[in-house]
């Protein structure tokens, strides 16, 4: 009995031993856990603080620091980055389309990262946004590779990130509203092939925006802002609004059409101007409309309309610091009038070149009846010229509305135009190109020669045959309903 007590007695203490070895072995299982914990926190720390002196980080935000003015860097980093074929490889990664276009492109999803290389360098990008819809680029280059990559790579981007956009740009309309910008997609199809104006302006005016795209190093050699401002004037319908949008389609730029009534002050104008991107058309239409105001009492007016905006305002527009907060832009301004305008504003500097934009000519009418009724010759083209040459004329846009009523037989379209000439005895003007008489300079397309008018044997030859049909009878009018030759 005794014995099988020291037995229960025995086993009781072993298994006293065993479980308090099992706590022990439990207790020390954590603390080793623990300190696994502890060092791979330690070794992680270090490996972070090591990351961050080996390498050096660039942060490229969508706008500078008032948070108006775009940071065309982030625009070119951001083709570039979603170019990239490591950002198809990525876990999140959203595709979308243009409106009305099929091409699929990607976008880099928020706070995602992405490599890259360069001349034997790695090189990481990060899409970075905070949640309050502030957005940045952030690019991490070893410091060891920071000297002999960093400038060439950045060059690098810019250069790929234009060519890309230059291929698959969709253009932009913009307006201003209440200090911003809105835009909406740009598709208009005017061409200078499309444009009714005088072959040999048209000519003139391709060739200046030509040399002045292709004159980046001269405009920096001689120390000018390399913009380019034009004035076209002339009554409403003769094409200066078309003209502009095939400029646009021209070059692949976006316009900018500036709503002077809409802005409050100067400060607004600044903001608005600075807030323009390179490569654009900045456009004012109108701007003899609120010249007579300027005059008065330096106050902009349209009709019931005012704003704060002065004169100071829109000559630093034209030629002040804010028009050359970006490169390769053009200025349009547009009037029906140059008469009467302060020559301060029409001087060389300001407005580099005039073209005037005359009631349709017969060369231009020649545009219009291919456009529209797919002409290129007519036995009434005889009677057209003779009744424009004769000093009856109409507008490019009033022609063309007449080709369009009656674009379903080109015969009785050409008689309406005929009976709308001759009903509308105007004296004919003529197409040319001015410059302002002070000298600019040697600039690529400047020519303050070309103030004087020169006569042309085409100008000539209508000179002669308005002579001679003075002292015929009148040409007797065709009728809307007239047969059809």
């Amino acid at each position: 009995m005794e014995l099988g007590f020291r037995s229960s007695g025995i086993l009781a203490a072993a298994g006293n031993m065993v479980r308090g070895g099992g706590l022990l072995l439990v207790f020390c299982g954590i603390q080793t856990l623990i300190f696994l914990f502890l060092v791979v926190a330690f070794m992680k720390r270090r490996n972070e603080d090591e990351r961050k002196n080996a390498d050096q980080f660039y942060r490229i935000p969508e706008f500078d620091g008032d948070g108006f003015h775009e940071n065309g860097l982030y625009r070119r980093a951001s083709v570039y980055v979603n170019s990239l074929p490591a950002a198809q490889d990525t876990e999140f990664t959203t595709l979308f389309t243009a409106t009305n276009s099929a091409e699929i492109s990607l976008r880099l999803d928020a706070n995602r990262t992405v490599t890259d290389s360069f001349l034997g360098a790695k090189l990481w990008w990060k899409n970075e946004e905070d949640g309050h819809g502030r957005r940045a680029f952030v690019l991490r280059v070893r410091k060891k590779d920071k000297d002999g990559v960093l400038r060439p790579y950045l060059q690098h981007v810019q250069a790929v990130a234009e060519e890309i956009s230059g291929q698959s740009k969709e253009l932009r309309l913009f307006t201003n509203f209440n200090q911003r910008w809105r835009s909406a997609p740009f598709r208009h199809p005017a061409t200078f092939a499309t444009v009714a104006m005088e072959p040999d302006v048209k000519r003139w005016l391709k060739s200046d925006l030509e040399t002045f795209m292709k004159g980046r190093q001269y405009y920096l050699r001689v120390g000018r802002s390399w913009k380019r401002n034009y004035l076209f004037y002339g009554a409403t319908g003769t094409g200066k609004s078309t003209t502009i949008t095939a400029i646009a389609n021209f070059l692949n730029f976006d316009i900018y059409v500036l709503e002077l009534s809409q802005i409050a002050d100067d400060s607004e104008l600044k903001i608005l101007v600075q807030q323009t991107g390179g490569r654009s058309i900045l456009v004012v239409e109108d701007l003899d409309e609120f010249f007579p105001a300027l005059a008065a009492d330096k106050n902009l007016t349209i009709g019931r309309t005012t704003t704060g905006v002065t004169l100071s305002g829109v000559l630093n527009i034209l030629d002040g610091i804010w028009s050359c907060s970006e490169e390769q832009r053009i200025m349009v301004f547009t009037m029906k009038s140059r008469d009467g305008i302060d020559p301060a504003i029409l001087r060389a500097g300001r407005l580099d070149v005039h073209v005037y934009f005359p009631a349709c000519t017969f060369a231009a009418f020649k545009i219009l009846a291919c456009n529209y009724l797919g002409l290129k010759d007519h036995k009434l083209f005889p009677l057209v010229e003779e009744s424009i040459q004769a000093g009856s004329s109409l507008t490019p846009a009033e022609i063309g509305e007449i080709m369009i009523l009656n674009r379903s037989s080109p015969s009785r379209a050409l008689k309406s135009v005929i009976n709308a000439l001759q009903s509308n005895n105007r004296q004919a003007r003529r197409c040319r190109i001015s410059y302002p008489s002070d000298d600019e300079g040697d600039l690529p397309g400047s020519g303050r020669i070309f103030r004087r008018e020169i006569l042309s044997l085409t100008d000539l030859r209508k000179l002669y045959n308005f002579l001679r049909l003075k002292n015929r009878r009148k040409t007797p009018q065709l009728s809307y309903d007239a047969k059809e030759a």
